[in-house]
């Protein structure tokens, strides 16, 4: 494991109190990162909404999140039950889990996973929401990466949390709220430049967020922009 970047990534995800904190970002950077250093094929995060609900709030590629959104509307997975119990689901074999979740893991396979652990973003009783860990192959999960991984979905829920103490929970709301409107932007940003250029989804949205990050603009901004034809965008492209 790169350990310069585990300590790199843990300062990024502690690092919340800029002006320009932007929600979704920071959560793809805890996907990415997960992705790339710990025993995982994909990553999840889900957080709750104002009225309790789960909402898909970044995914390492559209796969899984595609996988996250079929659990919420299903009302079954590994990650819904790791939000409810505020408790870890590790699952090394989906296919012992048929009778448990059926809809779920006919969903899993079918996109190539064969192995998930939802971990708690958690502090204390409050839960927040769970980062879901997925693998291709069957088979345990390493214990040291999950504790990583746990580590992490510590760190950015105390962060999170951070954002309503400095803030107050009204403005945490707020901010939710408009992440998931962002959400929304990106989305629909990622499939006009999908369909312009003929990528698919998760390089429409690599192209989206390399050219905000490059510029210094928020995504969000980008998104809208890009949508709205506002002005003009020169070298975006995959």
């Amino acid at each position: 494991m790169n350990q310069q970047l585990l300590a790199k990534t843990f300062v990024e995800l502690a690092d919340n109190l800029v002006a320009d904190f932007d929600l979704i970002d920071f959560l793809r950077l805890l996907t990415d990162r997960c992705v790339s250093m710990l025993d995982a094929s994909a990553a999840g995060v889900l957080l709750a909404d104002r009225d309790g609900k789960l909402r898909v709030m970044a995914a390492s590629d559209e796969q899984v999140r595609l996988l996250e959104l079929f659990q919420l509307q299903n009302d079954e997975g590994p990650c819904l039950e790791c939000f409810r119990t505020g408790a870890p689901v590790i699952v090394h074999d989906l296919t012992r889990e048929v009778d448990r979740w059926p809809r779920f893991v006919t969903a899993a396979h079918r996109s190539g996973f064969g192995a998930v652990q939802a971990l708690p973003m958690r502090l204390r009783d409050e839960v927040v929401g769970a980062l879901n860990l997925f693998r291709a192959a069957p088979g345990p999960f390493d214990p040291p990466a999950t504790l990583i991984a746990q580590a992490l979905a510590d760190v950015a829920t105390i962060s999170l949390l951070q954002q309503r103490s400095t803030h107050r929970s009204t403005v945490l709301n707020e901010q939710l709220q408009t992440a998931l409107n962002s959400r929304v932007l990106i989305e629909q940003a990622k499939g006009k430049l999908a369909e312009r250029q003929g990528i698919d989804m998760e390089q429409a949205f690599t192209a989206l967020r390399g050219y905000a990050r490059s510029h210094n603009r928020r995504l969000s901004d980008l998104a809208r922009a890009f949508i709205d034809g506002t002005e003009p965008l020169p070298g975006l492209v995959a």
